[in-house]
């Protein structure tokens, strides 16, 4: 039977979905925006991995402007004063058409969007109420136009306004106390790194991650420092006091223009109480961004909803949650697991990681285990 849905929130997730909705179903959706048009100037960086490709290229994906995309070789572990540790070899976890990839995030959402309809987005639109008629949910939005559907897809983010009209146990992120800072560089050989690889730095409480986003020589760059309180106003400041105060090499790489936000990540993943009602992508968990998962998981936990509601299974609220909830639970314990090693203060624990990490990142089946469950499945 057919069925009409809501999906609030025009993100990864959201666009995503819709894009399923529409090359494989005949059920009816429209995506609801709260913003007044998508973010297409958010040149930060994101990073794929061969599973979330091989989902992507069921829309299409593939056709992708290849200028616009990069499939570094591996990931260059460094110390913080630009040592190599060691290196980790990204192509065991290709398949085909199926590479790890890079890229910007509007690129991605430019290419989600193109393939939904106008009439199937409508913008500025948030919530006012809620209520059931006769087994479907009644939205009423604040711009007094309303909707009457099957299901509601949260597709809203981390802080989600969807649960609060549905849910009435909450699960508020937790501030992490640390604080994400990002840039957008052109490659030069001054930054000392390998064009074609992900660098990543590690040093006392902070770590680096620069990559190539397209073939157009352009590296996005993200900070991630340990702080017990995000101001804004003082990101400069932190920066020489935690960063360049390790190695003042580094200047060059915050000169441009910075953006910053705090870092926060959800303590309890929660089903929603409501068998109509879903949530994907950070609605459902979001996480720390130490294993590059966020965009990944928006495609995957979408994917994983859209089987479900295409093959008409009789529980989806069940099956979707369990499900989702294995594979965030796991994502959730790695990414943990690397905020905590990528940030010791003490020199003496960063030798015994960086001993480790040659060790083991040399062996196939700890890489299998550690990643492959990540990247592959």
């Amino acid at each position: 039977m057919k069925k009409k849905l809501a999906i609030i929130g025009a993100g990864i997730a959201g666009l995503t979905l819709a894009n399923l909705i529409k090359k494989f179903s005949d059920h009816e959706f429209m995506l609801y925006e709260k913003a007044e048009s998508l973010p297409l100037d958010q040149g930060y960086g994101i990073q794929l991995s061969p599973n979330i490709i091989k989902i992507l290229n069921k829309i299409n994906f593939k056709k992708i402007n290849d200028d616009n995309i990069f499939n570094p070789y591996k990931i260059d572990f460094y110390n913080l004063k630009n040592k190599q540790i060691c290196d980790l070899d990204l192509t065991q976890f290709n398949t085909g058409n199926e590479k790890y990839t890079t890229l910007q995030r509007s690129t991605l959402i430019e290419f989600l969007k193109d393939n939904v309809y106008a009439q199937h987005l409508r913008f500025g639109k948030r919530i006012k109420e809620v209520s059931e008629i006769k087994e479907k949910i009644l939205i009423k939005f604040d711009d007094n136009t309303n909707d009457l559907v099957d299901y509601v897809v949260g597709a809203d983010g981390i802080f989600s306004n969807t649960r609060s009209f549905f849910e009435k146990k909450k699960s508020n992120p937790k501030f992490r106390n640390a604080i994400a800072i990002r840039s957008l560089l052109k490659f030069n050989d001054d930054l000392n790194i390998n064009s074609q690889n992900i660098s990543l730095m590690l040093g006392g409480n902070c770590h680096l991650v620069l990559y190539p986003i397209n073939k157009k020589n352009e590296i996005n760059m993200v900070c991630i420092l340990r702080n017990k309180k995000y101001d804004p106003e003082n990101i400069k400041n932190l920066l020489e006091k935690k960063v360049l105060s390790q190695n003042m090499g580094l200047k060059n790489i915050f000169k441009d223009d910075l953006t910053s936000w705090p870092l926060y990540s959800t303590p309890n993943m929660l089903p929603s109480t409501n068998n109509k009602v879903f949530y994907i992508g950070d609605a459902f968990s979001g996480f720390l961004p130490t294993m590059a998962q966020g965009a990944g998981q928006s495609v995957e936990s979408a994917n994983e909803l859209f089987d479900l509601i295409k093959n008409k299974n009789s529980d989806i609220q069940k099956i979707y949650f369990q499900a989702r909830y294995k594979k965030a639970t796991l994502v959730k314990k790695r990414s943990n697991f690397n905020f905590f090693i990528f940030h010791f203060s003490s020199y003496i624990m960063q030798s015994i990681r960086n001993f480790l990490m040659k060790i083991f990142l040399k062996r196939k089946n700890f890489i299998n285990a550690y990643l492959g469950v990540v990247y592959k499945n």
